[in-house]
């Protein structure tokens, strides 16, 4: 599920990067059928049930979990989102 806010910074970071848009589907992809895949580097943060994985060096998506349901919430570079 996409929040409102992780929509609109994804069509940015789209726009912005055309190339970025075929990498951040495919890391979604592999996150819902594993969300502990290496590749993803999955990690969670200090403070509440968010996680974060790496889409490329600096872009990172930061979602939580409940149950088998994924909320994504942030997309950006890591400065951005965190």
């Amino acid at each position: 599920i996409y929040s409102k806010r992780f929509q609109r910074e994804l069509k940015k970071l789209i726009k912005k990067d055309p190339q970025l848009k075929r990498k951040i589907y495919k890391v979604i992809s592999i996150m819902q059928k594993d969300i502990n895949h290496s590749g993803l580097r999955l990690h969670k943060l200090s403070g509440g049930n968010n996680w974060s994985i790496r889409v490329t060096g600096d872009v990172r998506i930061i979602f939580g979990m409940e149950g088998k349901m994924i909320y994504c919430t942030k997309i950006g570079t890591h400065d951005d989102v965190y």
